[in-house]
């Protein structure tokens, strides 16, 4: 009699619990999802990673602006055979400059209106102006630069009849073109040009040149 109620003391005191199939899928569930959004995530961070190698990469090869580039190809002064009879008589003198602009950018470079100025011994003696333009990429654009020389000021320059006697004339000339990059941003890109041209007044043929090439961003 005391064993059989020695055994039922146990069996109340003992706990027991039901598990239904229900409970033991919660978990299964949970860890799956999880496992997932650990997979989602380490792609999105590999696909972002990768994004900014590659645009890292790019932005230090094809993207970075690289500086257009200038030169005179030529330069001519019409009837400059007769600069004195010319010039004494009030017409014009004209300068003529065969100018290129090299675009090295995988993107155009449009530039403004562009500024030529003419310098005999230190003195402006004529100006131009062209219109706004665009070299697209990769391309090269020619473009003919024409400034009147001015009489008065010509022969004003007290070296002048020297220089005609002489039978050499010495010209420089300056050219800016003031432009933009767009790749992932804008550049300001200033290009300019300072060249010295001594030529032979009876030949109108160039006895030498200098130029000088300058970009400021």
């Amino acid at each position: 009699m005391a064993e059989q109620d020695q055994e039922k003391a146990l069996a109340l005191s003992t706990p027991y619990r039901f598990r239904s199939n229900e409970d033991e899928d919660i978990p299964i569930e949970i860890s799956k999802k999880h496992r997932r959004c650990i997979k989602c995530c380490g792609c999105f961070t590999a696909v972002f990673l990768l994004l900014a190698a590659i645009s890292l990469v790019l932005s230090f090869t094809v993207f970075i602006i690289k500086e257009p580039k200038i030169k005179l190809n030529s330069v001519s002064v019409d009837h400059l055979d007769q600069i004195n009879s010319t010039l004494r008589s009030g017409k014009n003198l004209t300068l003529t400059a065969d100018v290129s602009v090299k675009n090295p950018n995988v993107v155009s470079f449009k530039f403004k209106n562009t500024t030529t100025i003419v310098y005999y011994n230190g003195t402006v003696v004529g100006d131009a102006g062209g219109p706004a333009g665009k070299v697209k990429a990769k391309r090269t654009l020619r473009m003919n630069v024409t400034a009147d020389i001015v009489p008065s000021k010509m022969l004003g320059v007290q070296s002048f009849d020297t220089d005609v006697n002489r039978g050499t004339l010495n010209l420089s000339s300056y050219t800016k073109i003031d432009g933009e990059v767009k790749i992932l941003f804008r550049k300001q890109v200033v290009v300019n040009l300072n060249c010295t041209s001594m030529f032979n007044i009876t030949s109108k043929r160039i006895l030498s040149q200098q130029c000088t090439k300058h970009v400021l961003d």
